[in-house]
């Protein structure tokens, strides 16, 4: 395995360099310092690249660092919106140690985490832990069973409930490995890389397809990273190896954005980058010492639409900047990193549901020690409400749950425009059922102090439940019937485009067998997916 590089190092480096010309920041913008890491005794400090927040129902960002804690071996700590910072658990290497991975908030309210090293094996665990601060060692990773050890990114959950996430190595050959982790506590592993397909891999993303994408640090073709996909069955495939003019090393976390494009960055050649969900790679930008370069950290994308990312090197002072990019490539600098108020940013930016983003810095800061600080970056942004699980799709009936604030008295939520009914939890978590006839579009809640807009389109799957006739020539006009289908924009029959359908309702498609069509399932396509009949149309002479 790959050591992993000295980013301190290279921020240093990058600090001496020669900024040829310094861009002028946007003025909508406001950096505040909230804390200094290490002003007190067991604060956390040095977050690692991966080391994402998560936002709880509390409405409080909960993370990791992967030094600090009352023992040294990391911290989980909650941090609120306001700056306020408190340690919940300290590793002590027994229930694991130095946890880079950050958290993922899981739909029975729990925190989910890996840590690198420590455990039962001193492999590292996969753990999870209430905001309260009960912490529980789900599994310890056991290198006799070829689980792979030294997990360096958090988990995330898939829409079957099972949690899925990597290792950075393994045995024979030991590049790493691909995980299920069930409820129950059950791994598998699904996939063990090699050279050919990747080494080290880093954060998944699970995909509106249904298929976990992510990326690995060395490996494939050229041995300097890939990105891949994964099906929850453990069907891998290889999308795309970089080579070096499109950079290498992408070490952040990528992201599905709005238009269902994968975005990422690679720190060697600092480069962001589009990535088709077939694996067609495009250059969204080559960075340079103006806008800022080796981004550690992934992009996100903003209430906005606009993509955010932040950098260890360049910019006005030699350490970094934040960088506002736009899916067309125009970027601009809203914030030049400084010592004396935090650098070397290797995590992701985190938008919490004020609309206002969140940070923390590897260095910098009033503190004496090495520490960094806790940011926030105020770009003007409304709130809105995120949508949980992350991928937002679901049929009717399905239980959401919505993050935010100020829902104490809500009085509606709307899928796409139709009313669902909901319950408020607390003032910053509520549930909702998708009802009857919703569409694919923005879920809104109304609340007392406006309307709140979801930051993502929530997909509404349809469902065909039973067609008429069973059976017939070209030309048949066949009535499909089920749930969700007012959004159809393509019908087909043993795989053949039928050329003339019509919506009759939500409930109701009827369509007319094309000439070749074969025998096969019907399959019915919305905006918010696919529907395939649970049995054969049988097409004849």
């Amino acid at each position: 395995m790959k050591q992993f590089q000295n980013s301190a190092l290279i921020a240093i480096a990058a600090s001496v360099m020669l900024v040829l010309a310094a861009p002028t920041a946007t003025n909508a913008q406001t950096y505040t310092v909230l804390y200094n890491m290490t002003v007190n005794t067991a604060d956390p400090f040095d977050p690692q690249f991966l080391g994402v927040f998560a936002q709880a129902r509390d409405g409080n960002m909960y993370g990791t660092s992967q030094n600090g804690g009352t023992l040294n071996h990391g911290a989980i700590f909650r941090l609120t919106p306001a700056g306020a910072l408190t340690v919940i658990h300290s590793f002590d290497l027994t229930n694991g140690g130095a946890p880079r991975s950050g958290l993922t908030l899981g739909t029975d309210g729990f925190l989910y985490g890996t840590t690198c090293n420590g455990g039962a094996n001193n492999g590292g665990t996969f753990f999870k832990i209430s905001t309260a601060g009960t912490y529980t060692v789900v599994h310890n990773f056991n290198l006799a069973n070829n689980e792979g050890y030294c997990p360096s990114a958090a988990p995330i959950q898939g829409t079957d409930g099972n949690f899925y996430g990597t290792t950075t190595a393994a045995p024979n050959p030991g590049h790493g490995t691909i995980y299920r982790m069930t409820p129950a506590a059950v791994l598998t592993t699904l996939h063990t890389f090699n050279d050919a397909d990747g080494e080290t891999p880093l954060a998944l993303v699970l995909g509106t397809d249904g298929s976990l994408y992510g990326t690995s640090r060395y490996g494939g073709t050229s041995n300097i990273g890939a990105a891949f996909k994964i099906t929850p069955a453990g069907v891998f495939k290889l999308l795309h190896s970089f080579n070096g003019t499109d950079g290498n090393d992408p070490i952040g976390p990528i992201i599905q954005a709005n238009d269902g494009n994968f975005y990422g960055s690679t720190n060697t050649g600092s480069t962001l980058y589009r990535m088709t969900p077939s694996g067609v790679l495009s250059t969204l930008k080559t960075l340079n010492a103006q806008t800022g370069r080796l981004p550690f950290a992934g992009l996100i994308q903003g209430s906005d639409g606009k993509f955010y990312g932040v950098f260890t090197g360049g910019g006005a002072n030699g350490v970094g900047t934040v960088l506002q990019v736009t899916s067309a490539g125009v970027s601009s600098v809203v914030h030049n990193f400084a010592i004396t108020t935090g650098y070397e940013d290797q995590v992701s930016l985190f938008q919490h549901t004020s609309g206002k983003f969140y940070g923390n810095t590897a260095g910098g800061g009033a503190s004496s020690k090495p520490g960094g600080v806790f940011y926030q970056l105020n770009m003007g942004l409304g709130p809105f409400v995120r949508m949980l699980p992350s991928l937002a799709s679901g049929g009717v009936g399905k239980t959401v749950q919505f993050l935010g604030q100020g829902f104490t008295g809500t009085t509606a939520v709307h899928f796409g425009g139709v009313a669902a009914t909901f319950t408020v939890v607390s003032n910053t978590f509520l549930t909702a059922t998708v009802p009857s006839g919703a569409k694919t579009g923005s879920v809104t809640v109304t609340t007392p102090g406006g309307v709140l807009t979801s930051n993502k389109t929530f997909r509404v799957n349809p469902q065909i439940t039973s067609f008429s006739p069973l059976s017939g020539a070209v030309a048949t006009v066949v009535t499909i019937t089920g749930v969700s289908l007012s959004q159809t924009t393509k019908v087909t029959f043993g795989g053949v485009s039928a050329t003339t359908f019509t919506v009759n309702s939500d409930t109701k498609v009827t369509a007319t067998v094309p000439a070749g069509a074969k025998t096969g399932k019907i399959v019915l396509t919305t905006q918010g997916g696919t529907a395939s009949s649970a049995t054969n149309f049988t097409v004849t002479p």
